[in-house]
């Protein structure tokens, strides 16, 4: 299934109903007084999150969204229905703005975390309402509200722990697949893995992180080269940035490919700096990287960087970077797992 992270809708919550004009018309009651009954309310649409889908294709597939009308009031003091609330489910981590302004709107990050797009109508008042002293057989009513009505974007962000970058061809994929159950594409050309994946990582204490590949990044990726800043945002939540480099490089070697990826990130959004850092040197089990991986551990620590050596192909080194990540990655999820939303679950449109 083709990975959509972003969609333009149009939601138009229902209408009021309106009120009605009536007389009561009873045997022995010649002067029945009104009895109009009122409006039902119309529906409002919901924007719910959900783990039960992962991207935005179905907003892709149909964009115009339209909640039921509520019912009109009936004679006999009868309310009419009231419209049926309209529920559209979104990935987690997906942002609601305005089309027209970019205001955010909602961030619904949690299960079942709720936000109203719009709110339908309310129903008009039926003429039992009018009635006074002075006029007692009013023959008008209320007309219901028109409900709200708006254009969203909706945008995907990834929930993730640990945010995995690297060049093209550095092994992402290959590690994902070792650290969790994900089965990404891969091959031996560069720009395999074309949509963001995501991994579930356990240790032997049953914690778990979850992973999140980014497409391979490259110079000038900030400015939209190669696949750009498109899959970036994607690592805005994580906590923790683990950086594999290929260690058998060397044009450009794995400090320069270092140097390289904080360049795109801080033109990217410099606040992604500022983010737990764990590195990588990927491909140990070729003689070339093993040979040089003393020169390039100090070349490392002159920096003050933590590295960790591992061949993603042969599974060598990756106990210590599971033991590494969560260790760094321990605050963060359990921030997310155990705090409330920094906004209320649920929010008037």
């Amino acid at each position: 299934m083709k990975f959509y992270d972003e969609a333009k809708i149009y939601v138009r919550a229902g209408d009021g109903g309106n009120g009605c004009v009536s007389f009561r018309r009873e045997r022995f009651k010649p002067r029945g007084g009104p009895d109009g009954g009122d409006g039902g309310k119309g529906g409002d649409i919901r924007i719910t999150a959900t783990g039960r889908c992962q991207t935005l294709l179905d907003f892709r597939l149909r964009t115009h969204f339209k909640a039921p009308k509520g019912g009109n009031g009936q004679g006999n003091d009868k309310n009419g229905r009231k419209g049926e609330d309209l529920t559209l489910f979104v990935p987690l981590g997906t942002l609601v703005r305005d089309a027209e302004s970019g205001e955010i709107l909602a961030d619904l990050t949690e299960e079942g975390q709720t936000f109203i797009a719009a709110k339908g109508g309310r129903g008009g008042k039926g003429n039992k309402h009018f009635a006074t002293a002075t006029h007692r057989t009013p023959r008008f009513a209320q007309k219901g509200e028109a409900g709200e009505e708006r254009w969203l974007l909706l945008e995907l962000k990834l929930l993730a722990q640990v945010g995995l970058v690297g060049l093209p061809n550095a092994g992402k994929s290959t590690l994902l697949s070792r650290l969790s159950q994900a089965r990404p594409k891969i091959a031996d050309y560069p720009f395999t893995t074309l949509t963001p994946h995501l991994g579930l990582v356990e240790n032997e204490r049953e914690e778990r992180l979850i992973v999140a590949d980014i497409p391979g990044i490259i110079a000038g990726a900030a400015a939209g080269a190669g696949l750009g800043l498109r899959f970036l945002k994607h690592i805005e939540r994580t906590g923790v940035l683990l950086f594999l480099l290929d260690g058998s490089q060397t044009d450009p070697d794995p400090i320069q490919s270092y140097q390289t990826l904080l360049r795109e990130l801080e033109a990217y959004h410099p606040g992604l700096l500022e983010k737990k850092r764990l590195l990588a040197v990927n491909k140990l089990d070729l003689p070339q990287t093993r040979e040089r991986w003393p020169a390039l551990k100090k070349a490392f620590e002159k920096l003050g960087q933590e590295v960790v050596p591992l061949s993603a192909l042969t599974g060598e080194g990756i106990p210590l970077l599971k033991e590494r990540l969560f260790s760094l990655g321990a605050s963060c999820f359990e921030k997310r797992e155990g705090s409330p939303p920094s906004a209320p679950p649920e929010k008037e449109g």
